[in-house]
């Protein structure tokens, strides 16, 4: 196979069928260990990841070949075929990222797009297909055991690619690259999980493990301070260990005063915990799927719904008419991304009046959100980081009794208090629901390209 510069004229471009080199002539990082570490940490666990960071100093030594064939053996030896879904869910996020634009609008140009990876088909395939409308992806492939694979990679080469010509770009070349703006990708990337919140070359998962025996420390003293002591001495103590949280705005006056539904997007299940915190006054909020664990550690009263409009519409009228304040996420799941999902439009029929509050969080190390995952991990994660920031914004009061005398339907109000936080955050708001975010980390075939046409403009 030959290698060749990519001609620079759009006229030629467009009548040849491009093949591109993943690691070569699309990616800034001609790096794959970054990639196999996702892997190795989010399918394997720790254990796998400390492995394949332990033998990093011998693929370095080692030819390209064989180093990729030790990094596919740590990764992959003993993972289930079936339940393999790092390729989908984890790996395009940073895939995505990592993506330069230089290369993809010369990519675009081409007739025919062909990609050519020297990682296993498996962690590239999705993202190439999906997020930038590849249509040939050839990658090694694995050999597989009773469902297991076993690290090994099958016979064949890539260099036996049948094209005339792969395209790559010198190192020198795309140092000069610069990275994919969010909206220039060809998807959107709405859902994506994993606990992996930097991208772990090298350095940084070094930075990780050496971590983690002090944070894990640190997150148990986070964890009993936030629930022993009041919140004007445990806020200061808590932003000394750089857990941070900071009020956008001003309490609106009526708060202060009564009793309100405060109705806020949704980004971890520690949302209305940072609102109780900035009001310095009880709340309650009702949960959806809240694990055991998080129900018994939350400072503040929980209840769960059903999932049954009428059954849930009489258990939040009752939380009401108690006099606490009740905060509700009408998304109904989180959403990690600059994006809103659908706002469940029930919340409308409950008061003649709510408060929109907009929340964001910052991390650093760990996500504290999972789809896969067990979900009693997610305040341990938040802990565990080197440091985060909460936000909080109360914003407008809405008027919402005109849906309880019948002049608005309680979709378009939803949808009036979806955007009034979407302008806020300055996040996008769409028509994604719970479901449409579990269809796609689940690895619904049809789910990314319908759910970029229901993506609001």
């Amino acid at each position: 196979m030959r290698s060749k510069t990519l001609p620079l004229n759009p006229a030629e471009l467009s009548t040849k069928a491009l093949v591109f080199d993943v690691e070569g002539g699309l990616l800034r990082s001609s790096s794959s260990f970054p990639y196999f570490m996702l892997v190795a940490l989010e399918e394997g666990g720790l254990l796998r990841g400390l492995i394949l960071l332990l033998s990093y100093p011998l693929v370095c030594c080692l030819s390209q070949e064989m180093g990729i064939r030790v990094m596919v053996m740590v990764s992959f030896c003993g993972l289930s075929k079936k339940s393999f879904a790092a390729g989908r869910v984890v790996l395009p996020k940073f895939l995505l990222e990592d993506v330069g634009l230089e290369g993809l609008a010369l990519m675009r140009r081409g007739k025919r797009r062909v990609c050519v990876s020297r990682m296993p088909r498996v962690m590239v395939e999705w993202f190439l297909k999906e997020y930038l409308d590849v249509e040939v992806v050839v990658g090694r492939e694995l050999k597989v055991f009773c469902g297991y694979y076993t690290g090994f990679l099958e016979a064949g080469d890539i260099e036996a690619v049948k094209q005339e010509e792969l395209y790559i770009v010198s190192e020198a070349e795309k140092r000069r690259w610069h990275p994919l703006p969010r909206e220039k990708y060809p998807k959107p990337l709405i859902f994506h999980d994993g606990r992996i919140a930097f991208r772990p070359n090298p350095i940084n998962t070094t930075a990780m493990f050496m971590w983690l025996p002090l944070g894990l420390t640190l997150a148990i003293s986070r964890l009993i301070i936030g629930l022993t002591l009041p919140y004007n001495i445990s806020t200061p103590l808590l932003a000394s260990t750089s857990m941070k949280w900071r009020l956008k705005g001003t309490i609106p006056h009526s708060l202060l005063s009564k009793a309100h539904l405060l109705v806020c997007n949704h980004r971890t299940l520690l949302d209305p915990v940072y609102i109780n915190v900035a009001l310095n006054k009880p709340v309650s909020t009702v949960t959806y799927s809240l694990s055991r664990v998080s129900e018994i550690l939350s400072p503040i009263k929980t209840v769960r719904l059903t999932r049954k409009r009428d059954v849930d519409r009489v258990a939040m009228e009752g939380m009401l008419s108690y006099g606490h304040n009740l905060v509700v996420c009408p998304e109904g799941t989180t959403c990690r991304e600059p994006y809103l999902l659908r706002f469940s439009p029930l919340f409308t029929e409950l008061a003649d009046e709510i408060v929109a509050v907009a929340v964001d969080v910052r991390v650093s190390m760990f996500y504290a959100t999972t789809a896969g995952g067990f979900k009693g991990f997610d305040a341990l994660f938040y802990l565990l980081n080197p440091s985060m920031c909460y936000e909080v914004e109360f914003l407008e009061t809405v008027d919402t009794g005109c849906v309880r005398r019948g002049e608005v339907s309680s979709t378009d109000m939803a949808n009036v208090v979806q955007g009034v936080i979407g302008r806020a955050l300055g996040f996008e708001c769409t028509k994604l629901t719970r479901r449409d975010k579990y269809m796609v980390l689940a690895g619904n075939d049809v789910i990314v390209e319908t759910n970029e046409k229901k993506t609001k403009g």
